[in-house]
């Protein structure tokens, strides 16, 4: 074995042993998804690795357009995928856009997002009820006095009925407006000398713990609720699952309630989700990025993805290591070729991580100079290192640490020979599953 392969195999056994080692939040598993005909389910909490999701932006009542981008997402690696169900045309397509994904060989499960009218639509909708394999509560708006754990239970019952999971979503945007202001009066009277922050974040978790106890009572099991508590500010976020992590055993969905556009958003959740990831906390986690006009939604499950195996918890793609770029590098053909080679591996992972397991843990380096060029590429599986500014027009390319050839050429014919040696390398190196 190589130094190389050596180091290789001992990180991966580092990166194994800190993967079981921060699952520090023991947590009840809940079983996502059918058990009979239509996909395995998605296992959340548990032990289980932390699951990705996400959510579409189309109109829900429009079920061809929001099953096709749901089986985009869950293309990109979206383990659960989650639709707002908020009119009574929302409620009638769903069960279309189950058939829909269902038909294009998606089992990915299908979540129902509701807010104020869930207890109407639940049980005026029965199909509905049925092919949805999770429902979301926001118990901050599911009704108001009496009429809030009434309407709750009225969910909670649909669920029982239809053996379904739940998720208490709790959002420091739509708090039950009744604790927090019963929480000031009490922070007044005592002089507890709360600050505001604190008094809504400790609020968050009441009312979390609360609906799940009432949950409880209406006869769904440990085994059918998770929880999340989303803030925007990450600190806060921070602050609210480490009380929550102490406080229950039910598997925790994390994320931000608005990360954000581009790199604030990304960054925001890479903080506060990577932190919460890192001691143990969360078994479930959405990025939820405000995408540019016409952006792809799909880019959150690529950051989603991108946090996990930044942190050594799972492997969904092939790794990219690519050069940041500076005076040596004045050519664009490393950026040209490192994009090409990103946008080629998303592209074909749907087909890659069914014929050859795998391929996930796969690295990858494109890089611009002599500097880093041939350290990185050697340290990939398979690298090329470009030629920056003055440095002769040669690409050594190193597969498992060794020199393996050396290309020469245009951008296209650097790219459509690095591409074929990257297939070649899937092909030979993560051989196909046997029928």
């Amino acid at each position: 074995m190589s130094l190389l392969s050596a180091i290789r195999a001992e990180l991966g056994m580092i990166r194994m042993t800190m993967s079981n080692a921060v699952r520090l939040h023991k947590t009840v598993g809940v079983r996502v998804g059918p058990s009979s005909g239509s996909g395995p389910g998605v296992m959340v909490g548990g032990g289980a690795p932390v699951v990705v999701q996400s959510m579409t932006m189309t109109d829900t009542a429009d079920a061809k357009a929001t099953a096709q981008q749901c089986i985009e997402l869950a293309g990109a690696g979206s383990e659960l995928v989650r639709v707002t169900v908020n009119t009574p045309e929302a409620a009638a397509a769903v069960p279309e856009i189950k058939r829909r994904m269902l038909d294009a060989g998606c089992t990915a499960p299908l979540i129902g997002d509701f807010h104020y009218n869930g207890h109407l639509l639940l049980t005026r909708y029965p199909e509905a009820a049925r092919a949805l394999d999770k429902y979301r509560i926001n118990p901050g708006n599911v009704g108001t006095g009496k009429r809030r754990d009434e309407q709750f239970s009225m969910i909670c019952a649909v669920a029982v009925e239809n053996r379904k999971p739940v998720r208490i979503g709790v959002n420091g945007g739509s708090l039950n407006q009744e604790l927090v202001m019963a929480k000031m009066q009490e922070n007044t009277d005592r002089r507890l000398g709360m600050t505001s922050e604190e008094i809504i974040n400790e609020c968050m978790v009441l009312s979390a713990l609360q609906s799940t106890d009432l949950a409880l009572e209406c006869g769904l099991r440990k085994d059918q609720i998770i929880i999340s508590c989303k803030l925007s500010r990450p600190r806060d976020l921070i602050a609210v699952y480490r009380d929550l992590a102490k406080r229950t055993s039910q598997p925790l969905h994390l994320g931000l309630t608005e990360a954000g556009m581009g790199t604030k958003g990304v960054a925001s959740s890479a903080v506060a989700l990577g932190i919460l990831l890192n001691e143990g906390i969360g078994d479930t986690i959405r990025v939820s990025l405000t995408p540019r006009p016409g952006g792809d939604r799909r880019e959150e499950v690529y950051a989603a993805c991108e946090i996990l195996q930044a942190l050594g918890l799972r492997s969904f793609s092939p790794s990219i290591t690519a050069c940041p770029g500076c005076g040596r590098t004045t050519s664009s053909t490393f950026q040209e070729l490192a994009e090409r080679v990103q946008g080629y591996v998303r592209e074909m992972m749907p087909a890659w991580k069914t014929a050859h397991p795998g391929v996930e843990t796969m690295t990858v380096a494109v890089m611009g100079c002599i500097v880093n060029g041939p350290g990185e590429s050697k340290a990939a599986n398979i690298g090329i290192s470009l030629p920056g500014t003055g440095e002769s027009p040669n690409c050594p390319v190193y597969i498992d640490g060794e020199h393996a050839m050396t290309l020469r050429g245009n951008y296209d014919e650097l790219a459509t020979a690095f591409q074929k040696l990257v297939d070649d390398y899937v092909e030979r190196k993560y051989p196909a599953r046997r029928s």
